[in-house]
């Protein structure tokens, strides 16, 4: 069974150019993750420092890794602390 992860990011003032900076990379080694099927974070127009994260994976085992490995990267320690508004389904 498929699992999706919809939602989205507040990304205080502050923190957006870092942000901004780093989240190309992260998309990149998210897409190529084993069972990665879509993984897509967009910028919205009308809310600033708000990012829309829209990802699925093939199944739980996948996507417990891919949370394995943003805890790890330079993702998960430029992002810590920042409040996420998700929804998983699939689990």
């Amino acid at each position: 069974m498929t699992v999706t992860l919809e939602g989205y990011i507040d990304v205080p003032e502050p923190r957006r150019s870092a942000i901004k900076h780093a989240l190309p990379d992260h998309i990149q080694h998210s897409r190529a993750e084993p069972g990665c099927l879509r993984f897509d974070v967009t910028e919205d127009t009308d809310v600033p420092g708000r990012f829309h994260v829209s990802e699925t994976f093939t199944d739980a085992a996948a996507f417990e890794a891919h949370q394995a490995r943003i805890k790890a990267s330079d993702w998960g320690r430029i992002s810590a602390g920042i409040e996420r508004h998700y929804r998983v389904t699939g689990l």
